[in-house]
């Protein structure tokens, strides 16, 4: 398994929503449905994440890790 860079979530109510940005350039994505649905994980390209979350993303990132973040989501 690829080595994790780090996890942010961008939950703003009580349903998760958390990314999981890896070494390789993967990012997976928890998250709940509702609360009969909860933890389902999905893989995405940084094309199928919107320009809004992207920019919660980035804001939210480790000041540290946020230049390989952003490379990895394709932020401009």
């Amino acid at each position: 398994m690829e080595k994790e860079i780090c996890r942010i979530s961008i939950a703003n109510n009580w349903l998760g929503d958390e990314y999981i940005f890896y070494e390789n350039g993967t990012i997976k994505r928890i998250y709940d449905n509702h609360s009969m649905s909860s933890n389902v994980t999905e893989w995405l390209e940084p094309g199928q994440i919107s320009k809004l979350n992207k920019d919660k993303l980035v804001k939210s990132c480790p000041e540290e890790l946020k230049e390989q973040v952003m490379h990895i989501l394709d932020y401009p």
